[in-house]
């Protein structure tokens, strides 16, 4: 009874906490004030932050269940969100490719130990700098693309028990898969990597189980410490962008995670016949097949 009390309480203090906060934003988006970026720290992490999300969600979907057409819209703006960052970012696949190339000639051809990329001011790093910055292309497409390759259906599956079931059967276990899968465990993501990040750009460090008092207490020392630290002396040393892609994979795996619910129950509501509905996946060519992942 005590928890139900409380869930309750924090959602119906989600909806006064998000009022609050947008008739507020200097309050928490002023970052030349260190208390306004404490709250904002310390809020984006926090379980005020998270209850406000579900209320969200459950608005949401409350809207979506009364009227399809609405929920349609989400799961089209979220599904186009994410194939347009996913297309997007999959050209940082060949930059890598090419990047590479030219780390080969530079170093075996021209025996050189520096290179120089761009126009004007050019950006001058040692070998070793481009070779690792590598790493930061693979890890730009693992993270933006991952939801545009589960729209894609690209993802690896095992469909020992979903395969044989009836259509709105596997509707009903994709709902129940992004309720108690997918969603927590992007929330969960976040909740950790959001401080993970925040450490390594400001100090006084910052802590989850830092009260809102102690961080604004830390505020009157704060400043900007952006992680510069490599594993080599001239290798690549930012670091801190890993951390913010990591942030940014929870967000796209929740939204996905939205979206995957929206699209599951509107088929099972609709039936066959909507199976697909709006789905916009990328095709070989004219006349192939639209791509499917490996079943």
């Amino acid at each position: 009874m005590d928890f139900l009390v409380w869930l309750i309480s924090s959602l119906g203090l989600a909806f006064w906490n998000f009022g609050y906060a947008i008739t507020h934003p200097g309050l928490w988006l002023d970052w030349s004030n260190g208390e306004s970026l404490m709250r904002f720290i310390y809020y984006g992490g926090s379980k005020e932050f998270l209850f406000v999300v579900i209320a969200a969600f459950l608005v949401n979907t409350a809207i979506g269940i009364w009227s399809n057409r609405y929920m349609w819209l989400w799961v089209r703006g979220l599904e186009g969100f994410a194939n347009g960052v996913g297309r997007f970012a999959a050209w940082a696949g060949l930059l890598m490719v090419l990047q590479q190339i030219v780390i080969v000639f530079v170093q075996r051809i021209f025996a050189a130990s520096q290179m120089s990329f761009g126009m004007g001011t050019a950006a001058t790093f040692d070998i070793s700098w481009w070779s690792e910055e590598l790493k930061l292309y693979n890890a730009i497409i693992v993270v933006l693309c991952v939801a545009y390759t589960f729209v894609q259906g690209g993802h690896v599956r095992v469909d020992l028990l979903y395969a044989p079931a009836s259509f709105r059967t596997k509707r009903v276990i994709d709902m129940l898969g992004s309720l108690l899968f997918m969603m927590p465990f992007a929330l969960l993501t976040w909740m950790y990597s959001w401080y993970f990040l925040w450490r390594n750009l400001v100090t006084p460090k910052v802590s989850a189980s830092d009260t809102l008092e102690r961080m604004l207490m830390k505020a009157r020392a704060l400043r900007w410490n952006v992680e510069t630290i490599g594993f080599s002396p001239n290798g690549f040393n930012a670091y801190f962008l890993f951390k913010i892609l990591l942030v940014t994979f929870s967000a796209m795996v929740f939204l996905q995670a939205v979206s995957f619910f929206y699209r599951s129950y509107l088929e099972w509501r609709e039936g066959p016949a909507s199976d697909g509905k709006y789905l916009d996946r990328d095709t070989l060519g004219p006349g192939e097949e639209a791509y499917e992942g490996t079943h």
